[in-house]
């Protein structure tokens, strides 16, 4: 598989972004191997915060969460998915689909981590996959914060700010990464940070994921994962450690998907579930240090 690389000179001095790199090479399914990288921090004995990024961030998105929380004690790992961040980006678009970068996350976090006793923080397709791999191994974690994020299986109807972003997302000539998270917050980031999330991608080639990514979004019950992502559900119905949902009341894009892991999960039912004020789709940018103090809530339980 064709990949490319970032050059690592793009994530100097990056503004909030002190954090040491750290990668694992997994197998990229065609016989050959990927870098992915992920941050590190925290006590090496600290419950585990898993921290899943989307569409079209990276590990970047986090970082105003990291602090608080391993201040508190926590160890927060925070993947950049393949495609994102400063893990390799397969060259080709047909390299990516939902099925591998379920197969290489779990390579990342399973296999070359070995992570237990995970808290899953998941926010848009953090949670298309990280819902995935808690279903593969349910054993393995200990709790969920799920954040502007659901598991489609097609047989529901996409809102109009999903389609829309969707058809953008494969029609506009250049992907403007980070103008399109900026977007996504209800605040305005400065122009450094914006150019941070543009950091990765130095030009269009490297954005093959991030074109895929919207359009691998199961939206019709015939998508080829449509079946995965069902059978994922009856096991996450099943769930029956804390689910809790923590939702920005600003995302028109995931709006009410909240309800639905509310209704179905044996976990998140009776839990203290947040719709967080002045929350958009980005909530680790807005409200960053908030849905940080619902982990570290959540976390607090697991001794009780």
């Amino acid at each position: 598989m064709d990949a490319l690389r970032t050059p690592d000179d793009l994530f100097t001095d990056l503004p909030g972004y002190p954090f040491e790199p750290h990668y694992v090479e997994i197998p990229d399914t065609e016989g050959g191997t990927l870098r992915v990288h992920h941050l590190d921090e925290g006590p090496a004995d600290g419950p585990v915060v898993l921290l899943l990024h989307g569409e079209p961030s990276w590990s970047y998105l986090y970082r105003h969460m990291i602090p608080p929380l391993v201040e508190a004690g926590m160890r927060c790992v925070a993947p950049d998915l393949v495609g994102f961040g400063r893990s390799d980006k397969p060259a080709h678009r047909g390299d990516y689909t939902y099925a591998r970068h379920v197969a290489w996350l779990r390579s990342h976090v399973f296999d070359g981590l070995d992570l237990r006793g995970i808290t899953l923080v998941c926010q848009d397709w953090g949670g298309l996959l990280g819902l995935r791999l808690l279903a593969a191994e349910p054993e393995r974690f200990s709790g969920v914060v799920a954040a502007n994020t659901f598991l489609p299986t097609g047989d529901g109807t996409p809102s109009d700010a999903f389609l829309a972003w969707q058809r953008f997302s494969q029609e506009v000539p250049e992907m403007p990464i980070g103008r399109i998270v900026n977007g996504g917050c209800t605040t305005d980031l400065p122009e450094d940070v914006i150019a941070a999330y543009d950091a990765p991608f130095p030009d269009e080639s490297y954005k093959e994921g991030a074109r895929q990514f919207p359009s691998l979004v199961p939206t019709s019950p015939e998508d080829p994962e449509a079946p995965a992502n069902r059978a994922a559900w009856e096991v996450l119905a099943e769930f029956d450690r804390p689910f809790w949902t923590a939702f920005g009341d600003s995302d028109a894009i995931t709006k009410g998907n909240e309800q639905h892991l509310i209704k179905r999960i044996k976990g998140a039912q009776g839990q203290p579930h947040r719709l967080i004020e002045g929350g958009g789709h980005f909530i680790q940018e807005d409200r960053g240090p908030q849905l940080a103090a619902v982990v570290e809530e959540l976390v607090a339980t697991y001794d009780r």
